[in-house]
């Protein structure tokens, strides 16, 4: 990871709007309370990421930003990260960390997520389970493991659901997936109020980036270079992000019809204190996954990858090992 000379700091005007979206939500007091037992501070976790390597390449004319470590080609097994937002890959850094020691590993910033360019046309889960093939077929992966958290989660399952493939496993979790949905107060206001997403349009990313990180964190706190990344990544960009959640309605439902035909191993993961979508969601999709199991990650928000990165390390090595 090269290193970042100017950072995009969040700013009083990103903090006022963040402080103003936890005001007027509900979620937010049980957040704190539990941040209080976990003494969460201002101090980050780690002082900074751990290296990876970045890249940005052009997929059937589509711009990502993408990180790859491959140690020994078709020797070893292959683990495709795909990100969450409003973050973008580099969250990934303390599990890549310890995961490219065993395994060829894969990452990228969605379409329209991250450090990708942005389309309006990106904006649909059919769209990025298409450039999931792309992706896939792009790099020659003929097998691999999917880890796929929040956005990635609906990239992941439609994938699977329009294409035949030779996924080995997937882990998937805090995204859409079953119906009825359970959506907590700010996912509501993103999903079905066009007054919100354009308020969420003109506070801008990095109001929107502290805000994830009030709702979505417990215990982890970012440090100064993932925030930077993060609001550099998503600047001018929030407007189309907001389009992905106007659709959400119709798109989950195609999800929704084909769980019960996707019988690839499947590790569902949940924050106990999910604030965005409710951990009711993980158990309902579990309960509609014909090859699935549910793990619930005690003492995390919405962003359990960072939240107990040691734990969701051990998870994923343990879940390829045994299907691999």
């Amino acid at each position: 990871m090269k290193k970042q000379h100017k950072l995009s700091k969040i700013n009083l005007y990103d903090k006022f709007n963040a402080a103003f979206v936890s005001m007027i939500t509900p979620e937010m007091k049980v957040l704190n309370s539990i941040r209080k037992q976990n003494s969460y501070s201002d101090t980050p976790t780690l002082t900074k990421p751990f290296e990876m390597p970045l890249e940005f390449i052009n997929i059937d004319g589509v711009k990502i930003r993408v990180s790859k470590s491959v140690i020994n080609g078709k020797n070893k097994e292959t683990i495709i990260l795909l990100s969450a937002f409003p973050h973008s890959i580099i969250a990934y850094s303390p599990i890549w960390n310890e995961l490219k020691k065993d395994y060829n590993l894969f990452a990228y910033d969605l379409p329209g997520f991250g450090a990708s360019e942005t389309k309006s046309e990106y904006m649909s889960f059919n769209f990025q389970g298409d450039f999931l093939n792309s992706f896939i077929k792009y790099f020659k992966i003929e097998k691999s493991h999917i880890v796929a958290p929040d956005v990635g989660m609906a990239s992941a399952l439609s994938y699977v659901i329009n294409y035949k493939n030779s996924i080995k496993s997937l882990m998937i979790g805090d995204g859409p997936g079953a119906l009825p949905a359970i959506e907590p107060s700010v996912m509501k206001k993103m999903v079905y109020s066009s007054f919100w997403r354009a308020m969420f349009v003109v506070a801008g990313s990095g109001a929107l980036i502290e805000s994830a990180k009030n709702l979505g964190n417990v215990k982890y706190v970012p440090n100064k270079y993932e925030l930077s990344d993060y609001k550099k990544s998503h600047k001018g960009k929030v407007a189309n992000s907001m389009k992905w959640f106007k659709t959400y309605p119709e798109a989950i439902k195609h999800l929704d019809q084909n769980l019960k035909n996707i019988k690839i191993p499947t590790k569902i993961f949940w924050g106990e204190h999910e604030a965005i979508l409710d951990k009711k969601n993980g158990e309902n999709l579990n309960k509609r996954m014909p090859n699935s199991e549910l793990e619930i990650f005690e003492n995390c928000g919405h962003f359990v990858y960072q939240d107990d990165y040691p734990r969701f390390t051990r998870l994923i090595q343990t879940w390829v090992e045994k299907y691999k």
